[in-house]
């Protein structure tokens, strides 16, 4: 999948990861889309839920070797 930034969020416990994608998509433009690289078992709950509760929409997740997860974000259209 295309994505425009990305995050290696690996080895970054809860809630650095989500924290960290939420400063690098205020900076992002609308349809835009982040890449977070995340290893941390609480990602699988905590990703999801940010992007319910701000609006962003998660677009796809894969496993990568077994625990790493590819989350990517996009971010919302104006309007």
């Amino acid at each position: 999948m295309d994505f425009d930034d990305e995050i290696d969020a690996r080895s970054l416990l809860c809630p650095l990861p989500v924290l960290k994608a939420r400063k690098r998509l205020k900076g992002m433009g609308a349809g835009q889309v982040l890449k977070l690289l995340a290893d941390d078992p609480a990602a699988v709950i905590d990703v999801p839920h940010f992007c319910n509760e701000q609006g962003y929409e998660l677009v796809k997740t894969e496993a990568l070797e077994g625990v790493l997860r590819a989350y990517f974000i996009r971010v919302p259209l104006a309007g």
